[in-house]
């Protein structure tokens, strides 16, 4: 059984931070209105910040910046079923320049993507702006919530091996 738990201001952009900097990686989906799964790609989450917008880098000249500039409502997708934790992001994207942000987010393995480093004139940054999330979170590991299933199975009782909830930031 779970336990539905909504979270509000800090209380929720923890939550967030947490998530977000367990699981890392999410799809991120653009062109929500026409449902295209191909829209979706995957993009590891730099910082979530005091606000709860979540930043990210991106090619200045992608599909996905493309995409924004035409309709900027956003799906982010977060999922770690080793830990049993998901997480789902409704929100508006922003394309932004701004050296300083670059500065502050940048990582060495951002060269991957951006051969000349933080001076690449491909990057660009993209600011979400969370209107709201939804997580599933189960406490534990999968060893430890089999080992609760089958004891509620032997014992004949619920046990509560989760929590899910809405964020509001």
């Amino acid at each position: 059984m779970e336990t539905i738990t909504n979270l509000h201001s800090k209380e929720g952009v923890e939550k967030l931070k947490h998530l977000v900097d367990e699981i890392n990686i999410c799809l991120f989906c653009t062109n929500l209105k026409t449902g295209d799964g191909a829209t979706s790609r995957p993009m590891g989450a730099q910082k979530v910040d005091e606000e709860g917008n979540l930043w990210f880098f991106s090619e200045v000249y992608s599909d996905k910046n493309r995409e924004i500039k035409v309709d900027n409502h956003i799906q982010l997708l977060f999922a770690h079923p080793g830990k049993s934790s998901y997480l789902v992001v409704n929100g508006e994207a922003e394309i932004i320049f701004d050296k300083n942000k670059i500065e502050e987010l940048w990582n060495p393995l951002l060269k991957t993507w951006f051969k000349e480093g933080k001076d690449d004139p491909a990057i660009s940054i993209l600011k979400v702006n969370t209107k709201s999330a939804y997580y599933w979170d189960t406490a534990g590991n999968k060893m430890i919530n089999f080992l609760k299933m089958v004891a509620s199975v032997a014992t004949g009782t619920t046990l509560d091996i989760g929590k899910e909830g809405g964020i509001k930031v």
